[in-house]
This record gives structure tokens, C-alpha cells and sequence, in this order.
């Protein structure tokens, strides 16, 4: 039994969700005639309570199309110095939008209000103009780690002040959702634009959505375009997106707890030196020291568990839609006993 433990996008569709793909109702959706895409897309809006919403091919391209959106060549991006658009999305903000990065040293990929309005440029035609802030919710390369709803009011009254506008990368953000029992309405009213992934813990096969006012979807609906991101009979998808919210939100819970399991574990093994504080369904840890990452990837592979580096010193291990309680179990076993 091979236990992938890589990322939480390598789900495959349940047969519930094959179902749903198989029933779907499509159409063109460049031409806005998809009522499938038609009906995600006015879900997802509603429950975030924002005005409009677009459904984009990946989560990746609802960033890219968002910051485009907010800026102009020449300005300034500020998020945190391991944030997925900066480290993983292949330079896309400056190919895409001209515009250049302030990375800010945050807590486990969360950075605060008084940072921010640290690092914004004054008005001078010597330096970029500070456009637009963008925060990661969980943070992937913090281990999952949650953001404080009243640390993201303080930033959002920062860019109020400031005149920035403020971009949620959401890829993972029902974990921190149920995780926190928090209210989707809540981020809807603190965030100019949202972006999030339904290929990652939601478990469908590929998709996001980025919501926002009625004036910025119409912008993001020409970028999508520019982009090459206007799909055609894509109902098919959105449908498993719709099917996802109905049956796969609340049972992140079990992904948060197996997670915490496979941690445990980890700290009961004598060679390994730390884990980040598990908040959802990312792992990170460090061997201690002299022990190499990819011998233990490769001694964990031997064993039947795949696991990612993803950093000299650093490795990541993922709760998903297809790891049962059984697989966590012996995972557990097979951490706590591998040595190098």
C-alpha cells in the first residue's frame, strides 16, 4: 500500500464526484453559457458574499489574474517572503503585471499590520508605488499555519488608510476555515479580491475561483482571456467544484487530525529535530542535523510513504481526501520506527 503524503492535489475524483461530472449541464463559457460554471460561480460569490465571482483553471492563474487586476507596471507587491506568488508562481508578477515584490520575514508565512505599514513606499518618484498586499491563508510553506482574523482587520484598516487594496491567496483557506470556525462572509467583507482552490483539499481534479466586486470580475474576466484561460465546455469541472462544497468542507477536520497524528510521530523519532505547529493538514520538519533530506525521502519511499523536500533542511508531508485513518496509522508506525 503506497501512502502519498506529496500534496493534497493528487487526489483523484471520488465516485460521488464522477457522478456529478457525468450529469453535468454545459456549455460555451467564454460565451458566459456554461450553467454549471454559471451556477459555481453565483454559489461561490453567495457564500463568500461578494458580488461577482470566475472560475479559472488553476489557483496559480486566480492569483495572477487578481494582481494584474490591482496593478500597474512599475508597482509594488508587498506579501511575505515565503508567499506562493512570490516563491511558486515562476515570476509571474513580474512577467505578468511589471510589477516588483517587497518580501516581508513573517511567523510561519503570516506577516502583521505594523510590517506592512512599515514597508509601504512613501510617495516619491524614486520608489515603486506600493499598490496592493497579498496574504496566504493557510500558508503552505508554513506548515498550514492560520492567519488571526483581528491581525487581518489591523491590515485591512492599513490598507483602508493607505489606499492599497488587499488579495487573499486562498488556496488552502476552507482548512483555515473549519479549522478556525470561521465564517467564508467574514473574509468576504476584509478582502477586495479571494482566490480559491478547489484541487487541493476540496479534492477535485483541477479548478479555483477568484471573487471579488462586479467591476473586478469584468476586469479578471478580459486577463482570464489574456491569459489564455477561457475555457469552453468546462461545466464538467465547476461540477465537481459544486460537489466538493456540498460534501468535502467538513471533512477537512480529518485531514487536520491525521495530520496532527503523523506529527506526533515525527517528534517520537530520535532524528528528527523539529516540527512546525500543525494547525491543518501540512507536516514540515527537519532532521537533525547531518541528515539529509533526500536519503530519508528515498528510505521513506522504500517503506511505501512518499514525502516531499522542499528546501535543503526541510521536508512536508500532506493529509489529504485519499489518505484513511488505516494509511495515517501506518504512517505512524513506519515514522516512528524509519532511522537513517
Amino acid at each position: 500500500m503506497l501512502i502519498d503524503l506529496r500534496s493534497d492535489t493528487i487526489t483523484r475524483p471520488t465516485p460521488g464526484m464522477l457522478n456529478a461530472m457525468m450529469k453535468a449541464e454545459v456549455g460555451d463559457d467564454v460565451f458566459r453559457e456554461d450553467p454549471t460554471v454559471n451556477l459555481l460561480e453565483k454559489t461561490a460569490a453567495d457564500l463568500f458574499g461578494m458580488e461577482g465571482a470566475l472560475y479559472c483553471a488553476s489557483g496559480t492563474m486566480g492569483n495572477q489574474i487578481a494582481i494584474k487586476c490591482h496593478t500597474q507596471p512599475a508597482d509594488e507587491v508587498i506579501c511575505e517572503r515565503e508567499a506562493h506568488v512570490y516563491i511558486y508562481e515562476g515570476g509571474g508578477i513580474a512577467f505578468n503585471s511589471g510589477s516588483q515584490v517587497r518580501a516581508l520575514a513573517g511567523d510561519r508565512g503570516r506577516i502583521t499590520a505594523d510590517q506592512i505599514s512599515d514597508a509601504i513606499n512613501p510617495d516619491d518618484v524614486h520608489k515603486a508605488r506600493t499598490s496592493l498586499v497579498c496574504l496566504e491563508n493557510t500558508s503552505n510553506r508554513g506548515g498550514g499555519s492560520c492567519y488571526d482574523l483581528d491581525e487581518i482587520k489591523k491590515i485591512r484598516t492599513v490598507c483602508d488608510e493607505r489606499k492599497l487594496a488587499l488579495h487573499l491567496d486562498g488556496a488552502r483557506l476552507f482548512n483555515a476555515l473549519v479549522a478556525r470556525k470561521e465564517n467564508p462572509a467574514t473574509y468576504g467583507k476584509l478582502f477586495n479580491s479571494i482566490s480559491v482552490c478547489f484541487n487541493k483539499g476540496l479534492g477535485c481534479p483541477a479548478g479555483s475561483i477568484i471573487l471579488g466586486t462586479a467591476s473586478f470580475i469584468h476586469q479578471a474576466r478580459r486577463i482570464r482571456k489574456l491569459f489564455g484561460g477561457g475555457m469552453r465546455q468546462t461545466g464538467f469541472l465547476a461540477a465537481t467544484a459544486l460537489y466538493a462544497l456540498e460534501h468535502h468542507v467538513e471533512r477537512l477536520a480529518e485531514d487536520h487530525a491525521h495530520a496532527r497524528q503523523l506529527a506526533d510521530a515525527l517528534r517520537s523519532n530520535p532524528i528528527v529535530k523539529n516540527v512546525l505547529p500543525v494547525e491543518t493538514n501540512l507536516v514540515i520538519f527537519e532532521l537533525i542535523t547531518g541528515e539529509a533530506p533526500k536519503i530519508f525521502v528515498d528510505k521513506m519511499k522504500t517503506a511505501g510513504i512518499l514525502l516531499l523536500p522542499i528546501s535543503a533542511t526541510r521536508l512536508r508531508m500532506v493529509t489529504h481526501l485519499d489518505i484513511s485513518a488505516e494509511m495515517t496509522d501506518q504512517a505512524c508506525r513506519i515514522l516512528k520506527a524509519t532511522m537513517i
